[in-house]
């Protein structure tokens, strides 16, 4: 999987349920919300006030190694 910042939240859990480490690190611990699971990267980036291109990166880093950042 490669992550973008259109990419739902829920799709990126389901493929890889490590990467929650990542978006409670933002501050976004509603993870199992159904309504959270349905917005962007980029949507929850924005009301978090974390900056999407550095989340892509990092998660795709993170996808490719196994490792977070």
């Amino acid at each position: 999987m490669v992550v973008e910042k259109t990419t739902k939240i829920g799709d990126i859990l389901d493929y890889d349920r490590g990467t929650a480490e990542f978006f409670l690190r933002m501050g976004m611990h509603c993870l199992g919300c159904p309504a959270s699971r349905n917005e962007s990267l980029e949507e929850a980036c924005e009301v978090h006030g974390v900056d999407a291109d550095e989340m892509v990166e990092s998660i795709n880093a993170y996808l490719e190694t196994g490792t977070a950042q």
